[in-house]
């Protein structure tokens, strides 16, 4: 059983130590980083002030990648099954011509 560990993330130049178990520490700071980068982002184009603001856009922003990666990867997995399930017919069909 692990215990957990306390790692400290710098993001928008503010630091937040956050427990988490050993294993996705990894995982945790390349999600901080990323966080921190979408941040930066936002906040350099002057289009959104006040770090609460900038925080829930990253977030929008963020959630809205994820949910039309999920979307494209579910449609390209679609794609795939049909495409798997004709080649699945197609040798039914040519095992059938030449079995006597």
């Amino acid at each position: 059983m692990s215990t957990a560990l306390t790692v400290t993330l710098n993001i928008l130049d503010k630091e937040y130590r956050v427990s988490c178990p050993p294993e996705e520490r990894s995982n945790l700071e390349q999600a901080a980083r990323h966080l921190d980068t979408t941040m930066r982002d936002i906040r350099n184009s002057g289009k959104v002030i006040g770090v609460e603001r900038i925080a829930v856009m990253a977030a929008l922003n963020i959630s809205h990648d994820m949910l039309t990666g999920t979307r494209k990867q579910d449609s390209e997995l679609d794609n795939q099954q049909r495409q798997i399930g004709e080649l699945v017919n197609r040798l039914d069909q040519a095992l059938s011509r030449h079995q006597p």
